[in-house]
């Protein structure tokens, strides 16, 4: 066994010690991924001070949210995460899909400019250091070479300087957008700016189509700013794919933690998929918990 190889195996045996002496549905201590909720997935009917209420009884520590326009609510958010010590760790901007930042269109681009302002002064606002960005999308109108092109010269000049005002991160996000399709794509993408405010937004489920999360996770290493938990399950003959919960797809969970614990990676990972009550949520944590203790979630 090589120096390199006996090092990762004693820091991931270290690892694995540390989560099993751990409480379920708390977070690990010492360099360790943190449990996160997206708000999607608490009850809609409730108040956010109780929404985030909920999540910190279950067991999460953090919560990444969708930009929030209106002055008031973002500021009913700030004071549910104040009240409850559920920390908002991130921003999931809004405005990019409907308005990309690739659209050769001045007037789409305008828009898309100030969906991103309003998310970066969001994450100000709440304490989170990220926000979520899908940098382009290549369509019948919008080739790849031009997304690339468009969506960097706009970030560049028109998004950076408040992301490095605000000190808010700026974290790309491949989502079937038919951009940034490997990993490497990814990490020339970000290295290209040459900026600490501008990283990369890993979600575990989205390359299962054409890769494996692991091997992203490991080609971006110190990129990677977030991470979102989602499986899917695919029938390759019917060209389809059901969402699952997590450990019912086909991502190899203990890949992706051994992965994780390769790159040292100690920061937010936030569950996306489908919500539901207190008791789904439990279920939800623990299968996270037994992800993080290196196991298949179920």
């Amino acid at each position: 066994m090589s120096s390199m190889s006996r090092r990762g195996f004693l820091e991931t045996a270290a690892a694995v010690s540390a989560l099993a002496a751990v409480r379920p549905g708390s977070v690990a201590a010492g360099g360790q991924p943190k449990k996160a909720v997206l708000l999607s997935m608490l009850p809609k009917e409730l108040g956010y001070r109780e929404r985030f209420q909920m999540a910190r009884d279950v067991g999460f520590a953090g919560i990444e949210i969708g930009t929030v326009s209106a002055a008031v609510e973002a500021q009913k958010i700030k004071e549910a995460s104040d009240a409850t010590g559920l920390t908002i760790h991130s921003v999931m901007n809004a405005a990019h899909w409907e308005y990309p930042l690739s659209s050769g269109d001045p007037a789409v681009v305008s828009k898309s400019v100030a969906g991103m302002e309003t998310s970066l002064r969001n994450a100000k606002l709440w304490g989170a250091g990220v926000v979520l960005l899908v940098p382009a999308v290549v369509n019948p109108e919008t080739s790849y070479q031009d997304a690339w092109t468009r969506s960097q010269k706009v970030v560049r000049e028109r998004i950076l300087p408040l992301a490095e005002e605000l000190k808010v991160v700026v974290a790309m996000e491949e989502v079937w957008n038919k951009f940034l399709l490997s990993p490497l794509e990814l990490a020339r993408y970000v290295d290209e700016f040459a900026s600490p405010w501008v990283k990369a937004y890993v979600d575990v489920g989205n390359m299962i189509f054409y890769g494996y999360p692991q091997d992203w996770i490991r080609t971006l290493g110190p990129r990677v700013a977030r991470l979102h938990l989602k499986d899917f399950k695919l029938d390759r003959g019917e060209g389809r794919f059901y969402w699952k919960n997590l450990g019912e797809g086909d991502v190899d969970w203990v890949a992706v933690r051994q992965a994780l614990s390769d790159i040292d990676y100690d920061s937010w990972m936030t569950t996306e998929i489908e919500g539901g009550d207190a008791a789904y949520l439990k279920d939800v944590v623990g299968r996270v918990d037994r992800f993080l203790a290196g196991q298949k979630p179920v």
